[in-house]
């Protein structure tokens, strides 16, 4: 995955917070609010199980692929919805990288912090 993707399909998804929710299944999305994304991300979330649980032991599978990029996608519709820029999320994964899963959550204080802007949290 890379910014330039992240950042067109960001760039998509804004321009449709004002399309016709009958024109636009994006806009249909913004229009349910975070109550109605947040649905919809349960739901894709369950078929990435569901698809995984199906998946072929080894190789490329294009079920499990799919399903995971429409769960990718609604997360991204509802950080454009909460005007948080989806690039913040790739460099929080690039903050954690080589970071122990346990070490991370071991140093968390409750929740994160609220970043302004591009900010980062402080380390």
């Amino acid at each position: 995955m890379s910014e330039p993707i992240i950042d067109a399909l960001a760039e998509v998804l804004r321009s449709r917070r004002n399309a016709s929710p009958e024109e636009s299944y994006t806009a249909s999305l913004f229009a349910g609010g975070v109550n109605g994304i947040a649905q919809k991300i349960g739901e894709e979330a369950t078929e990435v199980v569901l698809a995984a649980k199906d998946a072929a032991p080894s190789g490329r599978d294009a079920a499990l692929v799919h399903e995971v990029a429409d769960l990718w996608f609604h997360c991204m519709v509802l950080l454009v919805y909460c005007d948080q820029d989806p690039r913040w999320v790739l460099r929080e994964l690039e903050r954690r990288l080589g970071v122990s899963g346990h070490e991370e959550k071991a140093h968390r204080s409750g929740k994160p912090p609220i970043m302004r802007g591009d900010e980062q949290p402080e380390e």
